[in-house]
């Protein structure tokens, strides 16, 4: 009877993640920059594109550092685990 109300609280914990995951965008819209707001509308073009392609330069190495963490993670997830 405990594993089934372990695997309920996974569930209903994996839901409550799921409803807050979706809301957060909400949250975040609400907070943008004033002055990148206010550069990128009165800019032309090439400006528009230079800021877009700099917000991708930046988002980069944070996504990379991510990805190379999950990746060993993924790797040791057993290392621990071996009796």
């Amino acid at each position: 009877m405990s594993q089934l109300m372990k695997q309920t609280a996974r569930i209903i914990t994996r839901g409550a993640a799921l409803i807050a995951a979706l809301a957060m965008p909400g949250f975040v819209c609400a907070q943008n920059c004033a002055l990148c707001y206010t550069q990128a509308a009165g800019a032309g073009s090439r400006m528009i594109a230079a800021l877009k392609s700099g917000i991708l330069i930046l988002v980069a190495p944070p996504m990379l550092i991510c990805l190379g963490i999950a990746w060993m993670a993924y790797k040791k997830r057993n290392q621990f685990n071996e009796e």
